[in-house]
């Protein structure tokens, strides 16, 4: 395994230089998972829940996270982001949601980051806004399952 390109060659944190690369397309997909009860579910597909539109609020919050990864994970590039999207599905085999981000630039380095924040962050609203009525829920299976551009190309998830 190559160093860690996070620490200087004193072991002291620093963000990494991409200013020799050339900006290029970048994409990055990423997904997640909220376990819920299923009368949860039913509560969240009727409208009946107490704080209001769940699955808009927290498509609208993975949205808006992704744009501020960078405040988040400390030696994170900056990135002006092209493009942002955050799905929200009901899964009745959970039973729960399932969560994806795609995250698109045209930047120096990758948008892993961004997408993972997007499911991360949609994650937890929808926990925030269900817990009044389901104290039962989990997070999990957040993870990359795509990203393209660059030098190290494309990957996509087994």
């Amino acid at each position: 395994m190559s160093r860690l390109t996070h620490l200087d060659e004193t072991g002291h944190p620093r963000m990494v230089d991409v200013s020799a690369k050339d900006a290029a397309p970048r994409t990055a997909r990423a997904e997640g998972a909220l376990h819920c009860a299923a009368a949860t579910l039913d509560l969240v597909r009727a409208g009946k829940t107490p704080k209001g539109s769940v699955v808009q609020t927290a498509e609208l919050a993975g949205v808006m996270a992704a744009k501020k990864t960078a405040e988040l994970v400390p030696l994170c590039h900056p990135l002006a982001l092209t493009k942002v999207e955050v799905t929200i599905e009901f899964d009745e085999s959970l039973p729960g949601f399932q969560v994806a981000a795609e995250v698109r630039t045209v930047a120096q380095t990758g948008v892993e980051m961004e997408a993972l924040t997007a499911v991360s962050v949609a994650c937890l609203t929808l926990f925030d806004m269900l817990k009044a009525v389901d104290r039962t829920m989990v997070i999990d299976g957040i993870r990359v399952i795509e990203k393209s551009g660059g030098r190290s190309g494309s990957w996509t998830a087994a």
